[in-house]
């Protein structure tokens, strides 16, 4: 159980980790609306616009880190199986 729990702590790191750089390692906070700049062709006036999207920020990489930390010390609550010494008759 311990492995499993320190296994599965190091993955949650990981992958947290990946999303947060494959998503663009935004510094600031995580967007799920993107926007962008469009331009009217008629007049030439600059608007924002809005798109559904997914960036991850700190706030996702910190409590994906703080569950894996939580993850990695639940592991610590376990033993080790001790392995009974051999003894010659």
């Amino acid at each position: 159980m311990k492995k499993a729990l320190q296994a599965l702590a190091a993955l949650v790191a990981v992958g947290v980790l990946a999303i947060w750089l494959g998503t663009g390692a935004q510094r600031g906070w995580t967007k799920t609306n993107l926007q962008t700049i469009t331009v009217d062709n008629v007049t030439g006036i600059e608007s924002p616009t809005y798109r559904k999207g997914f960036v991850a920020g700190v706030d996702f990489l910190g409590a994906g880190t703080l569950i894996a930390g939580a993850l990695a010390s639940l592991s610590l609550l376990f033993r080790k199986k001790n392995q009974q010494p051999q003894t010659e008759h």
